[in-house]
């Protein structure tokens, strides 16, 4: 964690009603995934749903364990609280947005399990949502804290290594 101050007056910030559509059409593509009519794209056998589950229940395991790490932090808004900590540790030391992460990994495991068409388009929007959230949030981050450019340019975005930050 950053003890540096945060700064809610500096710089770009998200307009909040932009912040809330961002959210609700993550939750939209998420629910889509999960209730979207299964397809055909591969066999739906036995394999298919533990490999699915497995994936579902890791995506949830990411996503909590970030939530929990993230504390008072924790916001599904993209726009970071005034009185939040920067926090670079635990599985926030592998990535920038695991939770994130985690949704992507849940909706993979849903794709497995829906073997449609549609599964795939719903978990490609879903994953463009996040990268569009994720580059807001980002940019309101380097500006609350100083210490999050040397963060980025260590941390990937949504998986480990991959989508630093070049300073």
């Amino acid at each position: 964690m950053s003890d540096a101050a945060p700064d809610p007056t500096a710089g770009f910030r998200l307009h909040p009603a932009a912040a809330w559509a961002l959210v609700g059409a993550q939750f939209v593509f998420l629910l889509l995934l999960g209730f979207l009519p299964w397809g055909s794209l591969w066999a739906r056998e036995l394999a298919t749903l533990v490999i699915g589950l497995g994936l579902v229940a890791l995506g949830v395991g990411i996503a909590l364990a970030a939530g929990a790490g993230l504390g008072r932090s924790l916001t599904a808004s993209p726009i970071p609280k005034a009185d939040g900590q920067l926090v670079t540790t635990g599985v926030f030391g592998l990535v920038r947005h695991p939770i994130y992460s985690g949704l992507l990994v849940l909706g993979l495991g849903l794709v497995v399990i829906g073997a449609s068409v549609l599964h795939l388009l719903a978990w490609v929007a879903l994953l463009s949502v996040l990268m569009a959230k994720s580059r807001f949030e980002e940019r309101m981050l380097a500006d609350q804290y100083s210490a999050y450019a040397a963060y980025a340019a260590r941390v990937g975005r949504l998986v480990p290594g991959v989508g630093r930050i070049r300073r």
